[in-house]
């Protein structure tokens, strides 16, 4: 099966460090690969991963600030060198299609026609993601440029209950068949339904938030997000310094996981301010606030999905 999980490719902010290139984020999601904010280095970061164009199935840039764009150049090209033949849809703020257009064609190559522009507009768009498994949506935060943070939603559905399952006699093909019609004959004559076997299944959400202060739109991507990973550029002693500047502390993206009911909070882009010494500190003042999972991010991390919760094994409630 297919894995989702985040691959975590950079996760500096605008300087990068020693141990921390520039920003880049790779979420795989049953067979697709939304990269985000792909910054100076993370083509190489990619090869350390493990991971390929061949992955990559949409590019995402939040802004047009170097630390999460300077890489577009590279990924593009190699997009077209390993030939690369499926869609890639890139996403940008509409207002930065100039700054797109000069990083798509950084310099001489042979490009392919795989790569679909999508510029966005407004406060909110819902991205067309024809048969993927999930939706896209983006929303306008509040940055000193134009910047959005983008949500992946996978529809809600069913999940099939074994114990009623074999409490009916439905095994092999006929469970697949029960799942994609709604109701089969069981051999003993009876008609069974989909509803009888199953119970309803939350769809996984995930949401990713770079630079931004503190605004509706954060909490709108945030909402119910079994993944969140949001910006943490800086520590709780410097939040006159973010709001400045147009960015999170670690204690607010663990107030704003708390309050969205956020199960996992994957923090990123930190500041070169801080030193290895410092970074336990990011844990601990999310955690502050937020009693779920926690990771400061660093360099070639793979981040899970949390898993589904388990159906329940006995006696259910019918759905209704």
């Amino acid at each position: 099966m297919s894995p989702r999980d985040l691959v975590v490719l950079g996760s500096a902010s605008a300087v990068p460090t020693r141990t921390r290139n520039h920003n880049g984020y790779l979420l795989r999601w049953d067979g697709h690969g939304l990269l985000f904010d792909p910054g100076e280095g993370t083509q190489r970061q990619m090869a350390h991963a493990g991971v390929s164009a061949h992955d990559i199935t949409w590019i995402c840039v939040t802004h047009f600030h170097g630390d999460h764009c300077l890489g577009v150049p590279g990924i593009v090209q190699r997009i077209a060198r390993d030939g690369v033949a499926h869609p890639v849809d890139a996403a940008f703020p509409a207002s930065g299609a100039e700054y797109w257009r000069r990083l798509r064609n950084a310099s001489v190559f042979h490009d392919t026609d795989v790569i679909r522009e999508r510029p966005l507009a407004g406060e909110a768009a819902l991205l067309d993601t024809g048969d993927a498994p999930f939706t896209l949506t983006a929303r306008r935060l509040s940055h000193p440029v134009e910047a959005y943070g983008y949500r992946l939603e996978e529809p809600d559905g069913v999940t099939m209950v074994p114990a009623e399952l074999a409490a009916r006699g439905i095994t092999g093909p006929l469970v697949r068949r029960l799942q994609e019609e709604g109701r089969v004959v069981a051999p003993d004559g009876r008609t069974v339904t989909r509803e009888e076997c199953s119970v309803p299944r939350r769809g996984q959400k995930a949401a990713f938030v770079m630079d931004t202060r503190l605004c509706d739109a954060v909490h709108e991507l945030a909402a119910d997000a079994d993944l969140l990973v949001i910006e943490s550029t800086f520590l709780a002693q410097d939040e006159g310094l973010a709001a400045e500047y147009g960015h999170l502390t670690a204690a607010q993206a663990g107030r704003i996981a708390a309050d969205c009911g956020v199960r996992s909070l994957v923090l990123a882009h930190v500041s070169e301010r801080y030193g290895v010494e410092d970074e336990p500190r990011f844990v601990e003042q999310a955690a502050a606030a937020h009693d779920g999972e926690t990771v400061l991010v660093q360099d070639l991390d793979r981040i899970p999905v949390p898993p589904r919760r388990r159906p329940p094994e006995g006696p259910i409630t019918p759905q209704g």
